[in-house]
């Protein structure tokens, strides 16, 4: 048998847009002015193409009023709303870069994350689960209480100078998200139209906060090229087309949700449909069954959920065709149900990292089950993958090597962070994922391991080293190692291990609460053992796959 390399380069088609992401909308919006774009289930919204339009555009003109320029960075707080999406557009048609901040930010990581980026303009939900945004916000920037609005000079956050809430009452310091839109008033389509004749397809619109392994997130910056195409190809791989309405239960701040969802939406004319602020299952099948969606999208979990409610058989949700599946593998049995009991037989996978746009593999409608599976499927259109050993050398087919990407879906970089961008992409274009791939002889890629000790949990990616770096705050600890081990309900949960300082006693729940009013919920630990050592090399580096077995062990005994 030859010998084959792993490596593949994606087809060539769909021919990919070499457009802003205002100019792609706008021309849908001429397209299809009566069709209905936006459908938001939990605040009973419901737009055509032609509305949101006028709404969008309203927006534009507003944050343009308060002296929003090309490049200024719009941060962006908040759960899956229509004012996120709106924000979305809004920022990308006066070239602005929307900063998408995890709705399960805490102020330790809010502070970070502005700061990183020089964030001049903050829009802010009030609230969202636990999370009393306002309250923090006014706890960090205490200067908001006395300012007039967009006039901010905040000590801890000094880049920080306008910040609009969408809260329905007025806060002090602080612009009213309605009251902005109105702000459009002196300023006609022109200025707009003007605004956007200065952009180009390959400046930077967004920035996604990413973990990074040394610590602090990496905030990866993309441009309209890389997720306009990117959603484009996605909307062509579970071919979407304007008669499809699509509902979006996964958060808007991934780009799961803001890209492979609502903007592959738009890149067609189909209908972006959200359900909720947050999934909820219960409320994601009455959508299902009311709105008469063609697709949903969600991790396996939210899949799981959906089937397993004691109400499942009560909907009917025939209507259903397509949709994505990301995020971690999915059981076949799972698939099969999905398939048979969703009817959601043009269903696909796909996988990608946000640094890549973030989809580089996807099944095709069609592909058999062991494939759907038991794969992340085959190379994107237009892009280039290829497994490595150690020495950079590509590896055969069938054996084990780090999946690396190049093409037009590859990030500008990390922003104000070149050594970190150069150790990602090399100098031909390489994007290095840190995921162990086997590629087979039809180019079906599986991810085996990671390179880096990531969790993830429930969808999110944990970086041990910010979780630890974050935990050596803590007076009492004195080291801490932070690994993950499996768990059925969220596929990995977050182990801490600690060595308190001489003198100092830490029950586990003190960890936790320590963690809780700082860092986003999901990288709280679930497990904290208190330990004299650390399992070492003779060399001295920690062993964490160690630490993982004899946590299992002792959680097999009813222990940790």
């Amino acid at each position: 048998m030859p010998h084959i390399k792993s490596y593949l380069k994606g087809k060539s088609s769909p021919l990919l847009k070499y457009q802003t992401i205002g100019e792609c909308f706008d021309s849908i919006c001429e397209q299809y002015p009566d069709r209905e774009a936006m459908v938001v289930s939990h605040q009973g919204i419901r737009k055509t193409y032609g509305q949101y339009q006028q709404d969008i555009n309203k927006l534009a003109k507003g944050l343009m009023h308060l002296g929003v320029g090309i490049g200024d960075r719009v941060g962006l707080w908040s759960p899956n709303n229509y004012a996120w999406v709106l924000t979305q557009m809004a920022c990308a048609k006066i070239g602005a870069i929307m900063v998408c901040i995890n709705p399960a930010y805490r102020k330790h990581e809010l502070e970070y994350a502005l700061n990183k980026v020089r964030c001049q303009t903050l829009i802010v939900a009030e609230q969202f689960k636990s999370s009393d945004y306002l309250n923090m916000l006014q706890t960090l920037a205490p200067e908001l209480s006395h300012c007039e609005p967009g006039q901010l000079k905040a000590q801890a956050l000094p880049h920080l100078n306008t910040v609009i809430s969408l809260a329905d009452h007025t806060t002090p310091g602080m612009f009213n998200f309605a009251a902005v839109k109105q702000l459009a008033a002196p300023l006609n389509e022109r200025h707009l139209h003007q605004r956007q004749q200065q952009l180009h397809h390959h400046d930077a619109i967004n920035i996604q906060f990413t973990s990074g392994t040394t610590g602090s997130p990496k905030g990866a910056t993309l441009t309209h090229f890389n997720i306009l195409n990117n959603a484009y190809q996605v909307a062509a791989g579970i071919q979407l087309t304007e008669q499809d309405r699509v509902c979006v239960p996964v958060p808007l701040y991934h780009c799961f949700g803001m890209v492979m969802g609502h903007l592959a939406c738009i890149t067609q004319g189909a209908t972006t449909v959200l359900p909720g602020d947050a999934f909820e299952p219960l409320r994601c099948l009455q959508t299902l069954e009311q709105e008469q969606c063609t697709g949903l999208y969600g991790v396996p979990t939210m899949f799981i959920a959906q089937l397993e409610h004691p109400q499942f058989k009560a909907f009917k949700l025939n209507s259903l065709r397509t949709g994505i599946m990301a995020g971690a593998p999915c059981p076949p049995e799972v698939m099969k149900r999905v398939i048979n009991d969703m009817h959601m037989k043009d269903i696909t996978i796909m996988y990608g990292q946000t640094e890549t746009s973030p989809v580089n593999h996807m099944t095709a409608i069609g592909d058999p089950l062991d494939k759907q599976v038991g794969t992340v499927g085959r190379c994107a259109p237009h892009l280039e993958v290829k497994l490595i050993n150690e020495q950079g050398d590509i590896v055969a087919v069938g054996a084990r090597g780090e999946l690396c990407c190049r093409g037009y879906a590859v990030m500008q970089g990390y922003w104000d962070d070149p050594a970190r961008t150069e150790a990602t992409i090399d100098p031909d274009g390489w994007l290095h994922s840190g995921d162990l791939a086997v590629m087979d002889q039809e180019g079906y890629v599986q991810i085996v391991g990671r390179l880096k000790d990531m969790i993830i949990r429930g969808g999110e990616n944990i970086y041990p080293r910010e979780l630890e770096e974050f935990l050596y705050t803590h007076p009492a600890i004195e080291d801490v190692q932070v690994f993950g081990i499996p768990d059925e309900q969220y596929g990995e949960a977050v182990c801490a291990w600690v060595k308190v300082k001489n003198g100092e006693t830490l029950e586990p729940e003190a960890v936790q609460d320590f963690c809780r009013d700082n860092i986003a919920h999901f990288k709280i630990p679930k497990y904290v053992q208190s330990v004299e050592a650390f399992p070492m090399t003779v060399t001295g580096k920690v062993q964490k796959f160690r630490m993982r077995e004899l946590m299992l062990e002792d959680l097999g005994r009813g222990r940790g």
